[in-house]
């Protein structure tokens, strides 16, 4: 544990830190959980370089804007580490997740000026571009896909067939698109099973977000990368907030952002998945 951040949180915050516990789960930052003489909690996090902390808070922020579901209080953030509410761990009820697609849609209803955010941010150590654009084709495509896609020829991973599906996929992408036309609506931009606490009360929190504004069908297509959630989750959803026929067809052009920056991240072990997200629209 850093003194130097402990100290400068006991001075912003008037109190004392008495326990501190390391806390799993974080494969970027570590982190952990501070308790202080006036019985407060709170959830830290520390260890990467760069303002990713303050663009971080800054999400979590924007999503507590749309009062549809229950986001950690940012206490204090810098370059060096995030504060956070700490948030009692709780147990999932019968209807966590009828009530978790409901709370999400009503947050999808949230909406922006434009695609795209006032600032860059990163879906996991990724840089992620958000400069704002009025075309959601445009913006989907130049700064989730092929931004991706650039990063993957920089790290060996687009040989000739890479190349060519992905050359194909650009050719097809407004026809993919078409009719999936809707307003700008506020992402968290990463949502899946690691993304979200269960509080107190039974209900969904989310947290590590990736924030900025696009087509809503982008999120819920991460909640399906590592197996998805429950069936009431996305009927809750559905019939809290329909979305547009054909969105079955276009969860693939969305899966294929996630799946490429997991190729840039992880390494080739996703590069067959990323192949295989392309050729579906052949």
């Amino acid at each position: 544990m850093n003194n130097r951040i402990i100290k400068h949180i006991e001075e912003q915050l008037q109190c004392h830190i008495v326990h501190h516990e390391l806390v799993g789960g974080g494969c970027i930052a570590q982190t952990a959980r501070l308790t202080s003489d006036d019985k407060r909690s709170f959830f830290l996090k520390q260890g990467f370089i760069g303002d990713a902390f303050r663009k971080e808070a800054n999400g979590l922020n924007e999503l507590r804007k749309s009062q549809a579901i229950r986001i950690p209080e940012v206490i204090l953030v810098n370059d060096e580490f995030l504060l956070l509410e700490d948030i009692k761990s709780g147990v999932k009820t019968s209807r966590f997740f009828t009530n978790f697609g409901v709370a999400y849609a009503n947050m999808h209803r949230f909406e922006g000026e434009s695609f795209g955010y006032k600032e860059d941010n990163f879906i996991g150590s990724t840089p992620q571009i958000n400069t704002p654009n009025n075309n959601w084709l445009d913006f989907y495509f130049t700064h989730r896909l092929l931004f991706q896609y650039q990063l993957a020829e920089k790290n060996g991973y687009a040989d000739t067939n890479f190349a060519d599906a992905f050359k194909h996929l650009e050719q097809r992408l407004p026809h993919i698109l078409q009719g999936s036309e809707e307003a700008p609506c506020l992402l968290h931009g990463d949502l899946w099973g690691g993304n979200y606490l269960v509080d107190e009360n039974g209900s969904a929190v989310l947290i590590d977000p990736a924030v900025y504004y696009g087509h809503r069908e982008a999120d819920l297509a991460m909640t399906k990368l590592f197996g998805g959630f429950t069936a009431e989750f996305y009927r809750s959803y559905q019939q809290c907030y329909p979305l547009k026929e054909g969105y079955q067809y276009r969860e693939n052009i969305y899966l294929l952002y996630h799946v490429l920056n997991h190729l840039n991240l992880f390494g080739s072990s996703y590069k067959q998945q990323a192949l295989q997200l392309m050729n579906s629209y052949r």
